[in-house]
């Protein structure tokens, strides 16, 4: 099967080792917005969005809600190289796309003209392209499409749900914010939560205190971003890790604490929000991406321009 990927190397950047790096692949539609594009494609059909592509090819897309993730991830590559020019342990970003060689020559452009560091464009004319997701080491897969986030996690890799929104770029270092139950942590608390009630869940938290919470999607994802800050003394560190979590401080914030010490996961600030609202603790963290299992809580974080990613 693997005629139906067609893969372009970007020589005006350095390639990475994907044995070391953190490699991240975007879609096309999470990197840029191809909202209009897309319609254009479910309306008029494949040959029509081709036309339309190679017609615009020298048109730049706008940025999409993974793009300011994308250009932050690039900040700490420049930073790492700054304190050891052999360092392997790197971010290494390749693009995902369904599109066919030719209509992927605007998405080439349009990365060359941001100057984003995007070292594979592989086109995929398969239904499925999160087959190949495994063969390029990919350790986080960020997509617009529910199906191709749902195949990703089926097959072992981090993954998750970019909604298309507008997002102002905040300004760097990377900042990364995870929630905690059946994103960083296994969903087994909430669970008894849905099974017994809030009663249910603190007794049991309480009670498993000592035990370690099980893993979750991203934890692969996170462990990778806290070996990466171990490399930075704590004042110069171009990567700010948080939990945003619904869980109680009181009740059971200390076995997610424990947890985290146990994973040896440095994590730059924890809130424990008692089931209140996300949105406005986001807003003042500005993260480049929120990663959040409850749909509730990623429309909180888009009402306050916070570019999010859902993990079903």
């Amino acid at each position: 099967m693997a005629e139906l990927e067609s893969t372009v190397i970007n020589t005006n950047v350095k390639q990475k080792d994907p044995s070391t790096a953190l490699v991240i692949a975007v879609t096309t539609r999470a990197i840029f917005n191809l909202e209009e594009e897309h319609k254009l494609y479910l309306e008029k059909g494949k040959e029509e969005y081709t036309r339309h592509q190679q017609a615009n090819q020298d048109k730049p897309l706008p940025p999409g809600t993974a793009f300011a993730f994308i250009q932050a991830v690039q900040y700490v590559n420049k930073k790492i190289l700054e304190s050891n020019p052999a360092e392997r342990d790197l971010f290494d970003i390749l693009v995902l796309s369904n599109n066919s060689p030719e209509s992927g020559v605007r998405i080439i452009n349009s990365a060359k003209h941001y100057g984003l560091e995007i070292s594979k464009f592989c086109f995929v004319s398969d239904e499925d392209s999160t087959q190949y997701l495994k063969s390029h080491s990919v350790k986080l897969f960020l997509s617009a499409d529910r199906t191709d986030v749902c195949n990703a996690l089926q097959r072992g890799v981090s993954a998750a749900l970019v909604f298309q929104q507008e997002v102002q770029a905040p300004s760097t270092p990377l900042r990364v914010a995870f929630d905690g139950d059946a994103v960083l942590f296994s969903d087994e608390t909430d669970q008894i939560f849905q099974e017994q009630g809030l009663e249910g869940a603190v007794q049991y938290e309480r009670a498993m205190e000592a035990v370690p919470i099980g893993e979750g999607p991203l934890k692969a994802f996170a462990m990778h971003l806290g070996k990466m800050r171990k490399k930075f003394g704590q004042g110069e560190c171009p990567i700010r890790t948080y939990l945003v979590t619904a869980r109680s401080g009181r009740d059971m914030g200390v076995r997610a604490i424990k947890t985290l010490r146990e994973w040896g996961l440095p994590i730059d600030e924890a809130f424990f929000m008692d089931g209140a609202p996300k949105g406005p603790i986001l807003a003042q963290i500005q993260p480049h991406i929120f990663f959040d299992d409850g749909l509730h809580n990623i429309q909180g974080a888009q009402n306050v321009g916070v570019p999010s990613a859902w993990v079903p």
